[in-house]
C-alpha cells in the first residue's frame, strides 16, 4: 500500500522541467536537502508534477535548473523503497531564481547600427554593422569610436 502524504517543501529544481503526458501538465525532479545542514542524512529527490495548467505554464517556460522551489502537494511513496518518491504539486513559489547562465563568454552591445563583441578572453573587440558587415577590430574597448569614425570617413585616417 502507497502512503499519501500532504507536504509543503522547499528544493532545488535539478534539471529542465519538461511537458507531462497531456495537455496542462508538466513534470520536474526536485532535490530537496535536509534542514540540518550537519546530518548525514542525503538529499532526497523527488519525481514531480503537476497537473495545474497555470504551474505547468510557469514551470515550462520561466522555471531554470537551480531554482529554489516551494512546492505543496501530495507525495506518494511507491511500494519499490528504491524508486523516488512521486510528489503532486497543487502549489508552487520560487524563493530564489538561480543565477543566469552565462552561455558563452561573450556579450554583445550595440551602438546605433554598429555591434561590438566583447570576449573576455581578449582585449580586441570586433565590430560590425547591424546587418553584419565587417567594419573591424579595435584594438581595444578604448579605440571602438575611432574605428566606427574611421569606417564613416570621420576618422584621422579615413581617405578623403
Amino acid at each position: 500500500m502507497n502512503s499519501h502524504t500532504r507536504l509543503a517543501i522547499d528544493g532545488f529544481v535539478d534539471a529542465i522541467p519538461s511537458p507531462g503526458t497531456s495537455w496542462g501538465t508538466a513534470r520536474f525532479a526536485l532535490i530537496h536537502s535536509p534542514a540540518d545542514a550537519d546530518s548525514d542524512a542525503p538529499d532526497t529527490v523527488y519525481a514531480s508534477s503537476t497537473a495545474d495548467p497555470r504551474i505547468a505554464d510557469l514551470l515550462l517556460n520561466e522555471i531554470q535548473p537551480g531554482d529554489l522551489l516551494r512546492v505543496t502537494g501530495i507525495v506518494v511513496q511507491p511500494e519499490d523503497p528504491d524508486a523516488p518518491a512521486r510528489f503532486t504539486v497543487d502549489a508552487l513559489e520560487v524563493l530564489e531564481a538561480a543565477p543566469a547562465a552565462v552561455l558563452y563568454d561573450l556579450v554583445l552591445e550595440r551602438w546605433g547600427q554598429y555591434v561590438a563583441v566583447f570576449d573576455a578572453d581578449r582585449d580586441a573587440v570586433p565590430i560590425f554593422t547591424d546587418h553584419g558587415r565587417w567594419v573591424g577590430e579595435a584594438a581595444s574597448p578604448d579605440a571602438i569610436s575611432d574605428l566606427i569614425d574611421v569606417f564613416e570617413g570621420r576618422g584621422p585616417t579615413a581617405s578623403a
